[in-house]
């Protein structure tokens, strides 16, 4: 498989991020290329893929091997080595790359301070190059700016053969000893012919959520008024997603406004009768306080 990707380290006291980002013309190439462990670093194996190089490195530097010692051990007991194309950075911000001499042209890499960018199978040599100046130009956080990579190297040619797949995934500088709390970002498009664009898309959706998810859990602390505000800041992002109109409305009513939270879900339950059904249960779980002359103006809405 041919493809593009980019692993940055970002010394940033405030996060110590490090992340990978690619994109292929081949089916879920994130499940296969990109590999990250908060504390550890991040590897990108690719060309004809050798996918142990994934585990194995983030191994061998948990073992203590900086990003060169890990990539010449790799590539010492693989005899395909002149196929391959990997790159590994490591906690320090160490940055080692391998393209070898059988990956499909146009191939290259490119290292930059604590980030890599790789590509073979290119239409042409500006795609590396491009992705590398748009990343180091970029601001803002991580996933975004390897975002504005795939975008560079897309506009520069990109994948010769097209797209199809394409992932970001992030992960803390230092692990929390929470699993589920140190891949901050996982996220992929598998089967899409503009999946850079579409992976775009859908990290936006992911920062909608993280709004939604902020909600709920002010929910979860009873603070209506800041529930209220992280679900309306995910509507603003993506204004046609019944779920974030859905818990805006029951917000609306937690905080006593019901006027405001009748039209909301009204177009709801026009689209989805489903939610009716949802907003009974709702209130039998304490989520929505309705007395039963309240829900059944709720719920009677579309009539």
């Amino acid at each position: 498989m041919g493809g593009r990707a980019i692993e940055p380290f970002l010394r940033d006291k405030k996060t110590g991020q490090i992340g990978a980002a690619v994109q292929s013309h081949w089916f879920s190439v994130g499940s296969i290329v990109s590999w990250a462990e908060a504390g550890v670093g991040a590897i990108a194996t690719q060309s004809l893929v050798n996918v142990s190089f994934g585990p194995r490195g983030l191994e061998l530097l948990k073992a203590g091997k900086t990003a060169q010692e890990a990539l010449s051990f790799l590539l010492a007991e693989d005899e395909g080595r002149e196929f391959r194309q990997v790159a590994i950075i490591d906690i320090q911000g160490n940055v080692a790359v391998h393209t070898g001499k059988k990956c499909i042209a146009d191939a290259g890499d490119h290292k930059g301070e604590n980030f890599s960018v790789q590509a073979n199978m290119m239409l042409n040599k500006d795609v590396w190059p491009a992705m590398a100046e748009a990343f180091e130009a970029a601001s803002g956080p991580l996933a975004e700016r390897m975002y504005t990579a795939l975008q560079a190297g897309e506009a520069a040619g990109g994948d010769i053969r097209g797209q199809q797949s394409a992932a970001i995934l992030v992960v803390r500088g230092k692990p929390t000893g929470k699993i589920w709390e140190d891949r901050m970002i996982d996220i992929r498009v598998e089967d899409h012919p503009e999946a850079v664009r579409e992976i775009g898309r859908v990290l936006r959706l992911y920062r909608a959520y993280e709004h939604m998810n902020a909600g709920d859990l002010a929910i979860e602390h009873g603070d209506e008024q800041k529930a209220l505000a992280e679900y309306g800041a995910a509507q603003d992002m993506f204004p046609d997603n019944l779920e974030m109109q859905y818990w805006q409305a029951v917000s609306l009513v937690n905080i006593g406004n019901l006027n405001a939270a009748l039209p909301v879900f009204k177009g709801v339950f026009n689209r989805d009768k489903n939610w009716i059904e949802l907003t009974k249960r709702i209130v039998l779980n304490g989520m929505l306080n309705a007395d039963e002359e309240t829900l059944n103006k709720i719920i009677n809405i579309t009539e």
